[in-house]
């Protein structure tokens, strides 16, 4: 089975434009997320693909792999597919170019999720973290997610999922962290299929995937780590990395 790691980096962040290029204790944020994810030693290779001739050169000049987009791409998994339509592999995971804080643990468990889904039932993988906080569940750019009995998501939303009519009823919120992997045939078919309307209102990439019946399996991991959105998130992870 070969495994690979695609950092998908684009320089024009909405929120916090040329984020990846920000100083993390002497290299740049993408540089930080690329050494983190090499360092990991699960994938036979790691590339950041981008749009960026600055982040290109970035990898590049410090002795890293990294693809220029041949098209224009509304998001990740769109960018990572042109890059593996080609690639003779079977497993890729998708690590976001903002977090530094990447490590082996929570990628090592997607990995396993193939390796013992002997019968194909799985189409990706994907990480989730049990929260509490009200102000983090009722956040929309928290997004959460909601399990059946398998951990097979149901749904991803920007409001709070489950809403609690019932309090004492049991039910917890799960944050989806954006760290995903993809059986190669699985992000070819959403690289392919068009956009529909739930996708396109909660701007969720990987609701796609449900609306055209993919198995999402989540993996529960305990690792928070830092999501590095906003000039707010970076100076946390300044703290963080001292």
């Amino acid at each position: 089975m070969k495994i690979i790691a695609m950092i998908p980096a684009r320089y024009a962040a909405s929120r916090f434009p040329g984020k990846l290029m920000q100083d993390l204790g002497g290299k740049s944020v993408i540089s930080r997320t690329y050494e983190a994810t090499v360092a990991t030693c699960l994938f036979d290779d790691v590339f950041v693909v981008t749009d960026s001739d600055i982040i290109y050169k970035e990898i590049v000049s410090n002795g890293g792999k990294a693809i220029m987009s041949l098209k224009e791409h509304e998001c990740g998994s769109d960018r990572i597919a042109e890059a593996v339509e080609s690639m003779d592999i079977d497993i890729v995971i998708n690590v976001q170019g903002d977090e530094p804080f990447t490590e082996k643990e929570s990628l090592d468990k997607l990995i396993e999720v193939f390796k013992s889904d002997v019968k194909r039932e799985v189409d990706l993988a994907s990480l989730m973290v049990h929260i509490t906080d009200e102000d983090e569940i009722n956040n929309p750019n928290t997004v959460k997610v909601i399990v059946d009995q398998n951990n097979f998501a149901l749904y991803f939303s920007r409001s709070p999922i489950p809403y609690l009519r019932d309090k004492n009823a049991g039910a917890k919120f799960y944050k989806h962290k954006g760290v995903y992997a993809f059986r190669k045939q699985a992000i070819l078919d959403f690289y392919h299929l068009p956009m529909l309307p739930l996708e396109a209102s909660e701007k969720i990439e990987c609701i796609r995937y449900l609306e055209y019946g993919k198995r999402i399996k989540m993996v529960e991991t305990k690792v928070q780590g830092v999501e590095i959105d906003t000039p707010e998130d970076l100076e946390r992870a300044k703290k963080i990395w001292k």
